[in-house]
């Protein structure tokens, strides 16, 4: 994704030229530093110094005219006055992150003196420059830190995901095939509002529109998308021949065709499914919902448009890392070994699949088609956290809990499914206890490479209430 970040370094008149070309030459020393690093995971541009109203109220009007631009970082390398900022900083539409650091490490004292002390004044600046942000409740990000050290970095990093997210979530597109599950209660929420607070669109689609594109896939097209299957995944026939076995996975193969196509020239990055509007479809799309969640597609089961536009901006924050749509489905309740196993009837996101996946065609009790094809696989190990987004009718909740993913040491050879197994913090009757007294829905989104500190610095950005479980 194409996004950079703009660096913008508040100072003042007030000590003459030269000290403001030695600000303007650290900071631009810092720029180079950081993009250099390897850390940041997008480019960082340094601005013309903020030293009136009218320069950092320019800047914040370009931000937010700027496409590329995803949001501003500001350091305070002297005493910025707090009045210049005000109009620019309530403008800004971008979310905004302070970085409290200094361009020297240590306080050189055998040599400083009043000029080292007024240049280098960032503290002074940083309590001036929070109070206006507090003033103004930008619900903006702090850093503090040495901003050459690693730990730093991350943080900055960190925050650059999410930011990019934020304006992500203005362009998530959700095209829903078929309405929700019936009687379902969780997976319904209000879209006007969403689209209000979030900046989502939904879009109903009935099934016989998908079903079009499914019978404009070619032959040829399909065979070839075999093949690629049969170079990337272990191919597990079963109790099937191999030409019904075949012949399973290619209606997979013509639906991921059929879906991505839809999807691309309707400019949608995330959609649903439902087994309960399945008319005119042979399956469930079971490997090809799979494939492009792989890609970086957001998706949830039996229209849970939701879930699928929030799995959308995890996989944009995570760089589509060990991020996916997930379903609580079994409990472990072995003495202390209690678990959640997580599943779902087809749709287990292969990015966290902990080795090579393997495609199984099985009978699905649920929806009257034929046997559809999946990937099956282990979910691998690694601290993460799981969300839910619930519509309480008066707002909107995001419910964060923190788990330990462990990869199973028993096999479960009649299993036709993925599985993820977690444990969940802070333990197991604790944590299931939180969920359910705060309403969290069944369907989630996990992510093995993203922080709680992340998921909670989104929401504050579009004010939505949230719950942290660990």
């Amino acid at each position: 994704m194409s996004k950079e970040f703009w660096f913008v370094v508040g100072s003042q008149h007030l000590y003459g030229e030269e000290a403001l070309a030695e600000v303007k030459a650290n900071a631009q020393v810092i720029t180079d530093a950081l993009n250099e690093s390897g850390v940041l995971p997008y480019p960082l541009v340094l601005q013309d110094l903020a030293v009136s109203a009218d320069k950092i109220t320019n800047v914040m009007k370009e931000v937010n005219y700027q496409d590329k631009v995803a949001g501003v970082i500001t350091w305070m390398h002297t005493f910025s006055p707090a009045k210049n900022w005000i109009r620019g900083t309530s403008l800004l539409q971008k979310p905004l992150l302070h970085l409290a650091t200094q361009f020297n490490e240590k306080i050189p004292w055998e040599t400083i003196d009043m000029d080292f002390m007024n240049l280098n004044q960032s503290a002074h600046g940083d309590r001036e420059y929070g109070f206006i942000n507090a003033r103004l409740n930008k619900k903006n990000k702090v850093v503090v830190g040495y901003w050459g050290r690693e730990n730093v970095q991350q943080q900055i990093a960190e925050w650059m995901d999410v930011a990019v997210v934020y304006n992500e979530s203005f362009n998530t597109k959700v095209a829903r095939f078929g309405d929700n599950m019936r009687h379902v209660g969780v997976t319904e929420g209000d879209k006007i509002e969403a689209q209000i607070q979030f900046g989502w669109t939904v879009d109903y689609y009935g099934i016989g529109d998908l079903v079009e594109y499914v019978n404009a896939v070619k032959e040829e097209e399909i065979n070839a998308l075999f093949e690629e299957y049969q170079e990337l995944y272990v191919c597990e026939y079963g109790s099937y021949k191999k030409e019904d076995w075949e012949a399973s996975v290619k209606v997979q193969a013509g639906y991921e065709i059929a879906i991505r196509r839809f999807l691309e020239e309707g400019g949608y990055n995330a959609f649903t499914t439902n087994f309960e509007d399945l008319h005119g479809m042979k399956q469930l799309p079971g490997l090809a919902v799979q494939r492009l969640m792989a890609e970086g597609y957001g998706f949830a089961a039996e229209g849970d448009w939701k879930t699928a536009a929030l799995d959308r901006l995890l996989k944009v924050m995570s760089h589509n890392q060990s991020t996916g749509f997930m379903e609580d489905y079994v409990y472990e309740l072995s003495a202390g070994q209690e678990s959640v196993l997580q599943s779902h009837m087809l749709e287990v996101d292969p990015t966290l699949a902990a080795g090579k996946p393997k495609i199984v065609v099985s009978r699905l009790d649920i929806g009257g088609k034929e046997d559809p094809a999946r990937l099956v696989f282990d979910g691998k190990a690694g601290d993460g956290v799981v969300v839910s987004m619930i519509d309480l009718g008066t707002h909107y909740k995001l419910l964060i809990n923190e788990v330990s993913a462990f990869e199973p040491d028993v096999s479960a050879p009649n299993l036709p499914t993925a599985r993820v197994l977690w444990d969940i913090k802070p333990n197991f009757q604790d944590g299931v206890k939180a969920w359910i007294e705060n309403g969290g829905g069944h369907h989630t989104v996990v992510s093995l490479n993203l922080t709680t500190d992340q998921i909670v610095t989104y929401a504050k950005l579009v004010d939505l209430e949230y719950v942290v479980i660990k």
